[in-house]
């Protein structure tokens, strides 16, 4: 074991079977490889751990290799460089064709927790409001709110009001009914409470700019608060192979440590 070191810290195990693998992605890992080495992506340390190298390593009990070959793992869902939770990886490709149907439709509760700026009034709500491409930005993968843009909703309800060092923040449930680009983020900020710590939609598309071009400054990131945004995906429900399946997964400790642990 002593030729593979960062086996440990491939990922954290959620649920294993012969042909699903259900993780939980720390935030900060992209999900498909840009560039870096096999630990530097989601799906590129899925196929470390299902080549059979060492996957005792992880402590989550024996693993189940692919029965017959296969072209490898694939992703049924995705998240967020910064945004931390479950995804989905099917080890074959019946299990890819059958979930990546169920995903298409729409028939998958998803539940998210979100950490925004202020103190939010309604104990809950719903955001209906169309999503498109944002033509004045200067971030080219950024998107807004635009009356020709694609129907999307998501509901939100307050789990809790705090103040840290004298500002306020919100603790959100968050379900979203649509699945556009960054539909949470821009939904959140467009009701006036972005996600703390995001760059892109939290007023300063400069903070990006910033980022991207490594040139981020002190005081830049304690404008940030946080220095990656706080989104969680914690639970994944849908109707598979005649019964129903549930996975969950908690915030990471900076996101509890932030709202006091109560998430």
């Amino acid at each position: 074991m002593a030729k593979f070191p960062r086996l440990e810290k491939l990922f954290d195990i959620i649920h294993e079977d012969p042909g699903l693998l259900v993780v939980h992605k720390p935030a900060g890992l992209v999900c498909h490889p840009t560039k870096g080495d096999e630990y530097s992506s989601l799906i590129s340390r899925a196929r470390v751990y299902l080549s059979g190298v060492g996957c005792g390593a992880l402590g989550a009990g024996p693993s189940h290799a692919p029965s017959a070959p296969s072209p490898g793992p694939r992703l049924v869902n995705r998240l967020d460089r910064e945004t931390s939770g479950l995804v989905v990886i099917a080890k074959n490709d019946a299990t890819a064709r059958g979930l990546g149907k169920i995903w298409e439709s729409r028939a998958v509760q998803k539940e998210y927790l979100a950490i925004v700026h202020g103190h939010v009034a309604q104990g809950r709500g719903r955001v209906d409001a169309p999503l498109g491409k944002d033509d004045a930005s200067r971030v080219a993968i950024k998107d807004c709110v635009r009356p020709d843009g694609a129907p999307a909703q998501t509901e939100f309800e307050v789990g809790k009001r705090f103040v840290r060092d004298g500002e306020n923040y919100s603790l959100l449930r968050v379900i979203p009914r649509t699945g556009r680009k960054h539909q949470i983020r821009i939904h959140l900020a467009h009701l006036g409470h972005p996600l703390v710590g995001d760059k892109i939609y939290g007023g300063d598309e400069g903070l990006y700019l910033a980022l991207v071009e490594s040139r981020l400054t002190g005081e830049q990131r304690a404008r940030l608060v946080l220095p990656t945004h706080a989104l969680h995906a914690g639970s994944l429900k849908f109707e598979w192979r005649g019964r129903g399946w549930h996975f969950t997964s908690g915030p990471e400790p900076w996101f509890r440590g932030f709202c006091g642990g109560e998430c």
